[in-house]
C-alpha cells in the first residue's frame, strides 16, 4: 500500500492570541502537525513560546503583503508600503507589483529580517519557508525568495498548486479566479525554486478545503484525487514506481478562535478572515476523531517538514 506523509500546517500562528490558542488546541488533539510563523504578527513572541513549550515544528510565514515591516530602514519611505505606512496588502502588492513600483532589493531585505527575527524568537533558522497570501511564488518576488532560500539554507517551501482545483464547483468564480492566478504563478516558479535546490512536498491542498469549504469529506476527496493524480504520472526512471513510493502531502489549514478588536493582526489589527466563524469551523472539523480514524486506516501518517 503507499505510505502517505502528511504534514498539516496550520497558517498564521503569530497573528492574535485566540488565532494561537487554536492552533495549539488542534496541535494537541493531533490535528496539526506543523505551523506558519507570521513574525509581523501582533501575538508572535507568543506563539514562538508556545511552539518552544509544546514542541510544535515550526516554520515561517514570510509576509509581504499584510500590517508593517519588520526591518528598521523599511518602517519610512520604501517602496513596500502605500500612503499609511502599511504593506499594500493582498491584491495591493499585486498591484503594486505588475505596475512595477516594487524595489525587489527592498523586498530581500525585508525577507532577510524576517528569517533574522524568527531565529531570534524560536533559537533557530526555520525548515520550511512560505508566503503569506501566496506572495513567494509571484513573478520577480519568486527569484529573491529562492536566493533568500539559498543563503540561509532552508530547504522547503510550499508550491501551491493543487489537483482537482478545477472542477471545485462550489468556489465562487471571483475566489477561484485568484487561485487560478496563483496556480499559473506556481507553475512558473517551480523552475526557479529547483535551480535553487529549494524542495516541496509532492502534493498540496488547502484552496478547495479552506473555511466554511472544509469537511472532512472534502479534505477526503482532495486527498484521494490528488494521489490518484500522483500515482497515474508516468515514473522518472530514476526513481520506483509511485505506488511503491511514500507521497508527501502538505495540507494548508487556518484554524483558530475568531479573532476579537482590537487585539491581532500584524500592525493594522485583525482582518475579516481572522475574526470570522470560519476559523472556528475549520478547528472544529479538524479535531473530528473521524479524521483522525481515517488517516489511521489509510496509512496516513501526520508529521512536519523536519521529518521529511
Amino acid at each position: 500500500m503507499l505510505q502517505v506523509k502528511l504534514i498539516v500546517t496550520g497558517d498564521d500562528f503569530g497573528y492574535c492570541p485566540r488565532r494561537n490558542q487554536g492552533i495549539v488546541d488542534c496541535f494537541l488533539a493531533g490535528a496539526v502537525s506543523n505551523v506558519s510563523l507570521l513574525v509581523n504578527g501582533s501575538a508572535a513572541a507568543d506563539a514562538a513560546e508556545l511552539a518552544r513549550r509544546y514542541a510544535i515544528p515550526i516554520g515561517l510565514h514570510a509576509n509581504l503583503s499584510e500590517g508593517s515591516p519588520v526591518c528598521e530602514v523599511l518602517k519610512t519611505n520604501s517602496s513596500l508600503l502605500n500612503q499609511d505606512g502599511f504593506f499594500h496588502g493582498k491584491m495591493g502588492f499585486r498591484t503594486a507589483l505588475s505596475k512595477g513600483l516594487l524595489n525587489m532589493s527592498e523586498v530581500k531585505q525585508e525577507l532577510k529580517a524576517q528569517v533574522e527575527l524568527f531565529r531570534e524568537l524560536t533559537g533557530h533558522l526555520p525548515p520550511h519557508m512560505d508566503g503569506h497570501q501566496h506572495v513567494h511564488v509571484l513573478p520577480e518576488v519568486r527569484h529573491v525568495f529562492a536566493e533568500v532560500l539559498e543563503e540561509y539554507g532552508i530547504k522547503y517551501t510550499r508550491v501551491p498548486i493543487e489537483p482537482g482545483l478545477h472542477n471545485c464547483d462550489w468556489i465562487p468564480p471571483s475566489l477561484m479566479d485568484f487561485y487560478l492566478g496563483v496556480e499559473e504563478d506556481s507553475f512558473n516558479t517551480v523552475d526557479v525554486f529547483t535551480r535553487h535546490g529549494i524542495r516541496w512536498p509532492d502534493i498540496y491542498i488547502g484552496l478547495s478545503t479552506m473555511g466554511k469549504n472544509m469537511s472532512v469529506g472534502n479534505i477526503w476527496s482532495a486527498i484521494d484525487t490528488a494521489i490518484a493524480e500522483f500515482t497515474s504520472k508516468a515514473p522518472s526512471p530514476a526513481l520506483p514506481p509511485p505506488q511503491s513510493r511514500t507521497v508527501t502531502i502538505e495540507l494548508m489549514v487556518h484554524p483558530g478562535y475568531p479573532s476579537v478588536p482590537p487585539a491581532g493582526g500584524c500592525g493594522e489589527g485583525p482582518d475579516d478572515f481572522s475574526q470570522s466563524w470560519e476559523r472556528l469551523h475549520e478547528l472544529q472539523t479538524l479535531i473530528k476523531p473521524e479524521l483522525q480514524s481515517h488517516y489511521k486506516t489509510r496509512n496516513v501518517q501526520l508529521c512536519s517538514f523536519k521529518d521529511l
